[in-house]
């Protein structure tokens, strides 16, 4: 009996190991799917502030909250079972849609750098003198979270392209995972940078010269983080559409291009080993980047096209 119990636990202390080991498995691989998802990621913290913009300060963090649900529902209910239905039955599928899904982000990239170039009237401005708060609450929380669910399935769909060779339940955990962190990072973030300014004029009315000077700075800093927000988002978008097409051509064997980018990657990794892996990474960017602005520019002139007609 006690040869037994001993083996038992010798059995339970190896199950315990191997839970341990495949929940160290599951963080690392969370972890290089949210890196990979960084570019929908960055655009989504960009876009959303938009969607404070028009409502009374005591309203801001209540209506980002109802936003944030609304994302992790998407992600969990709708985004997760579909993911995990295709990575089963249909994974020949996640490549083409993957590079559907970067299509997208490149027109939705090249149509905002359109509309910084040609200007635009405030639609913010008029939402608020045609709808009453309720409604324009209503209104901006439904739009977000229709806008998230696209960006929510970039998310999810790169997050499973990186663990596609995953058992399924490890796919499940992952998706999880990076579901609830990304939404609680994003909409985190969301939630400081509109109170940004009502933390800098609380502060500009504080005693001492120091904390004032801080909370002028935070207030001033508020359009400029928000003209980077959008500058980075954009860049983010092209590089991460882009790329994602570029990684689509590989797997379909359409090499040229992928071929292109990686030899003028590795040359200039080669030529100054020192910084070779941000060089190679710097070099992949821009070429998915320029990739991304090309079929970007294509989808929205045939777009554009289709309209005339």
């Amino acid at each position: 009996m006690p040869s037994g119990l001993i083996a038992l636990l010798d059995d339970v202390a190896g199950i315990a190991k191997l839970a341990a080991t495949s929940l160290d498995d599951v963080a690392a691989a969370a972890g290089r799917a949210g890196t990979k998802a960084a570019g929908v990621v960055i655009d989504d913290a960009a876009v959303t502030p938009k969607y404070v913009m028009g409502l009374t300060p005591d309203r801001e963090l209540p209506i980002i909250w109802k936003i944030a649900k609304g994302s992790l529902r998407n992600k969990l209910l709708f985004l997760l079972p579909a993911a995990l239905l295709l990575s089963a039955f249909a994974p020949w599928l996640l490549p083409p849609l993957l590079m559907l899904g970067g299509a997208f982000l490149c027109f939705e990239a090249v149509e905002k750098l359109l509309e910084a170039i040609q200007g635009g009237h405030d639609v913010a401005e008029e939402a608020v003198e045609t709808h009453s708060s309720v409604e324009l609450e209503n209104q901006k929380v439904s739009s977000a979270i229709r806008t998230d669910f696209i960006l929510s399935g970039e998310i999810m769909a790169i997050a499973l392209g990186t663990v596609a060779a995953e058992p399924v339940w490890e796919q499940a955990l992952i998706l999880v995972v990076v579901a609830i962190l990304i939404t609680a990072g994003v909409y985190g973030v969301v939630g400081l940078i509109v109170k940004m300014d009502d933390i800098g004029l609380h502060l500009a009315k504080k005693q001492g010269a120091g904390t004032q000077a801080l909370g002028r700075a935070l207030v001033k800093a508020m359009p400029v983080l928000m003209a980077i927000l959008s500058v980075v988002g954009t860049a983010a978008m092209l590089w991460v559409g882009g790329g994602l097409i570029v990684h689509g051509l590989h797997e379909f064997h359409l090499d040229p291009i992928p071929g292109a980018i990686h030899h003028v990657a590795q040359g200039a990794a080669q030529a100054i080993p020192a910084i070779g892996g941000l060089l190679d990474w710097l070099v992949n960017a821009i070429g998915g980047a320029i990739v991304g602005l090309v079929i970007g520019g294509i989808v929205v002139g045939a777009l554009h096209l289709f309209k005339k007609h």
